[in-house]
């Protein structure tokens, strides 16, 4: 991805803006605040998000048990559940599996169970995504993934992990911010941004074309389209959406 001199430039000013974020992180100090910080603030902001985004999302998931299993029960794997923003989306008689590589999420989880009482929790799994070991060869129907891609290690590895854990027909379901279009202001700001909001965000990438992993990745289909989350003035506001078979 090529960056303009005023791209750099820009990027300068901004880093010295949060030039005291830098010495923290530097001194260790950052992530593990953020860490303990990130549940409070994501489930704050999940519910403004789901205002915004509930139309999609109920399309996107409205197909769900077309996945399900032979016994009609479907086995659905959310990777980085985080607070539960998700849990109302799915259908009734779920059995789920949650993962997040962040413990101080599962308060939030339990509460957002609490309030969803037609899922049922089968497992709950403290690990990176890239990492899902305790989750056996294709044990699920269903793996769903939003707004995680972007602040992974490896989307690559994510989404072997992703392809080993589904039963084969199962699918995987996506919304995730990523890159602006070539040449459009919504890219030339999240240049200038990216940088010093990776570490703001504890590795969040706001240019990630997470699409392109998608189509190597090897599933067997995959039904995707661009769009524009309506968050006003945020680096965030492209999207993609779909989902994906084995």
């Amino acid at each position: 991805m090529e960056v303009s001199w005023l791209v750099v430039l820009l990027r300068i000013c901004i880093q010295l803006l949060a030039l005291p974020l830098y010495v923290l992180w530097f001194l260790g100090l950052w992530r593990p605040l953020w860490k303990k910080a990130f549940p409070h603030i994501m489930a704050r902001l999940a519910v403004n998000y789901n205002e915004k985004m509930s139309a999609k999302k109920k399309e996107l998931f409205s197909n769900l048990k077309d996945f399900a299993g032979p016994s009609g029960v479907l086995t659905l794997l959310e990777i980085g559940a985080g607070s539960g923003a998700n849990f109302e989306f799915y259908p009734a008689g779920c059995r789920l599996i949650c993962n997040d590589s962040n413990p101080y999420f599962n308060k939030f989880l339990s509460k957002s169970l609490s309030q969803n009482p037609h899922l049922q929790l089968e497992s709950y799994v403290v690990a990176p995504a890239e990492d899902l070991q305790q989750i056996p060869n294709a044990s699920v129907d269903v793996v769903v993934c939003t707004l995680v891609l972007c602040s992974v290690d490896c989307v690559e590895r994510v989404l072997k992990e992703v392809l080993r854990v589904l039963r084969p027909g199962g699918a995987f379901y996506f919304m995730e911010h990523v890159a602006g279009a070539p040449s459009s202001w919504s890219l030339f700001w999240q240049q200038i941004y990216d940088p010093a909001w990776q570490v703001l965000t504890d590795g969040c990438h706001l240019a990630r074309e997470t699409w392109t992993d998608l189509e190597k990745a090897g599933f067997s289909e995959l039904k995707l389209w661009h769009t524009r989350a309506p968050l006003k003035w945020h680096p965030t506001q492209p999207h993609i959406i779909g989902y994906a078979v084995k």
